[in-house]
Parts: structure tokens; C-alpha cells; sequence
């Protein structure tokens, strides 16, 4: 199997497992986010920054989809604010590791990745999208409040937590993958 073939058999089984994990996203915020953001992870490690990307623009979609939020129903812009958080988490990851993957700038990268991907959804959701349309969405203050908690603290626990998974699950991956 060549490369190309290879990179993308990876990813969609990146992507059917995101989309599986999803469906338990109303049984927990914390079991389902760091599972994605654990994906998001391995899909940039195991097949490049492309496949990361491309499961960063399509899990918020698949997301809503199975979950169908109020607020992002309310709020169209907020999956596209996802989008930018998840893609923003892959970048940071990737650039620390793309020259030479070490534990420590795996792991630098992972931090920094998931403090970025926090303050972007929380500038961009938080301070912008609830901010203006919140009060016009018809929503109540009470699903606005959690929303700003999930849309920032939230985020940066579970991309925390996804990363702690991801760099335990990469340890061994790594090894298998690079096998002929």
C-alpha cells in the first residue's frame, strides 16, 4: 500500500472513531472532548498536518449533527469557531514536533496547543459570538452561562486531558507505525 493510500485509510479511521465517540457527547463533555482532541493529536503525529485539518473543519460539523446543540443551532458561527480551536491545536502540536519528535516538545506542544485552542474559543465565542448574538438568540441566561464555561475553561480541560491521552497512546503507536 503506498503512502498516500495509507495516510488516508489512517484518517478515516481517525474519523469514523471521532464520530463514534460523539455520540456519548451527552452523556459527558469530558469523555467525548478529550477523546476528539486525542484524535485531532494522533492524526497529526501519525499522518501530517492535512489529515489533522481535515478532521479539524469535519468533527464540530459531525458534532452538531448528532448532538444538535441549542447554542450552535442558535449561533451558527460557533462550529467555524471550533473549527479554528481544533485546527489551532494541531498547528501548535505540529510545529513543535515536525522537525524532531521528542517527549518534551510533544509535550510543549500539546500545552501550548491546548492553551491556544482555549483563548481562541474563548475570545472568539466567549467574548465575541455570545457577547453579540446572545442576548438576540432567545436563548436563556442560563444556557448562555454554560456555554461560556464549556466554550473556554471546558476546552482547555478537555484539550488537556486529550493530550495526556494522545502522548500515552502515541508511546507505543509510534513503534507500530513505523513497522513495514
Amino acid at each position: 500500500m503506498n503512502e498516500k493510500t495509507r495516510i488516508l485509510c489512517r484518517t478515516a479511521l481517525l474519523l469514523a472513531l471521532a464520530v463514534i465517540s460523539q455520540f456519548f457527547k451527552n452523556t459527558s463533555v469530558y469523555i467525548t472532548g478529550p477523546i476528539v482532541n486525542c484524535i485531532l493529536l494522533i492524526a497529526v503525529l501519525s499522518c501530517g498536518l492535512a489529515s489533522a485539518t481535515a478532521l479539524s473543519l469535519i468533527t464540530p460539523i459531525t458534532s452538531w449533527l448528532i448532538t444538535g446543540s441549542p447554542v450552535m443551532s442558535a449561533m451558527p458561527v460557533i462550529p467555524f469557531c471550533i473549527m479554528g480551536g481544533n485546527f489551532l491545536l494541531a498547528l501548535c502540536t505540529w510545529l513543535f514536533v515536525r522537525k524532531k519528535e521528542t517527549n518534551a516538545s510533544l509535550i510543549l506542544g500539546m500545552a501550548v496547543g491546548s492553551v491556544v485552542k482555549a483563548a481562541f474559543m474563548a475570545v472568539t465565542i466567549v467574548l465575541l459570538v455570545l457577547q453579540l448574538l446572545g442576548p438576540s438568540s432567545g436563548l436563556p441566561e442560563t444556557a448562555l452561562t454554560v456555554a461560556k464555561t464549556t466554550f473556554s475553561v471546558t476546552q482547555l480541560i478537555t484539550s488537556l486531558l486529550g493530550s495526556l491521552l494522545a502522548f500515552l497512546v502515541w508511546q507505543p503507536l509510534k513503534n507500530v507505525l513505523k513497522r513495514p
